[in-house]
């Protein structure tokens, strides 16, 4: 069920529901793609989350440049309606594979050797596992970069530990059954199992993220040494 409502004075989200669901993944992403193709005057910004979309934007320039009789968020709202109607999931969700090369190696990946345990499984099975599917980008957030992704199979699947410590950039991560990387070194919770040579943020690239919603993604086991030479 579609909803729309404020979260303040210049800012309204759509809604589609409050689960992690491929289909409504799509339909928010076709309809981000909508509205910067059919963008207005005072747009500032679109985000999306697993089923929701939010603009942010100036009610000022809105009331200035369209003659408003009604109020600039009745104005967005029903811009928003327009955009939920006429936005096509097979149109605007075409996917991009990316392939990201990971180190499993111990010594990134500290918590891979526990979570195989805990599963009564190898390390070698739990990196087979991970590498050995395909993973959606549901949205970008919590960093710069930071893409969640699932779903992980049930058997490597991990709850977020319940205290945070420092992760290092590139680092790998699973949380329940989604999976991530931190794009730069952060407090973090999820369970790390391998480190990516890659950069996921570089604020001077355009745009300056790796990876976007929508994006699947496949990780590719790569030694140490390939590790430790990737940028030499």
């Amino acid at each position: 069920m579609m909803e729309i409502y404020a979260i303040g004075d210049g800012a309204i989200t759509l809604q589609l529901g409050n689960q992690v669901n491929d289909f409504l993944n799509k339909k928010i992403i076709a309809i981000q793609n909508w509205i910067w193709q059919n963008s207005f005057a005072g747009l500032k910004d679109v985000v999306i989350g697993y089923a929701s979309c939010t603009l942010y934007y100036d009610a000022s320039i809105i009331k200035q440049q369209y003659h408003l009789a009604s109020s600039a968020h009745q104005w967005v709202k029903q811009f928003l309606e327009q955009a939920y109607h006429q936005s096509l999931v097979a149109l605007y969700t075409q996917p991009r594979t990316v392939t990201i090369p990971v180190c499993y190696d111990l010594d990134f990946g500290t918590d891979a050797a526990a979570l195989a345990a805990s599963k009564s499984i190898s390390v070698e099975a739990l990196v087979n596992n991970h590498t050995s599917n395909t993973y959606r980008v549901y949205m970008i957030g919590f960093l710069p970069g930071f893409a969640y992704m699932g779903m992980v199979d049930a058997l490597i699947a991990m709850p977020r530990k319940q205290k945070p410590q420092t992760v290092a950039a590139g680092s790998v991560g699973i949380a329940g059954q989604q999976t991530g990387i931190y794009p730069l070194q952060s407090p973090g919770g999820w369970n790390i199992i391998g480190r990516t040579p890659l950069q996921l943020f570089t604020a001077s690239n355009q745009p300056p993220v790796l990876l976007q919603a929508g994006d699947e993604v496949r990780f590719e086991a790569i030694s140490r040494e390939v590790f430790d030479n990737w940028n030499l």
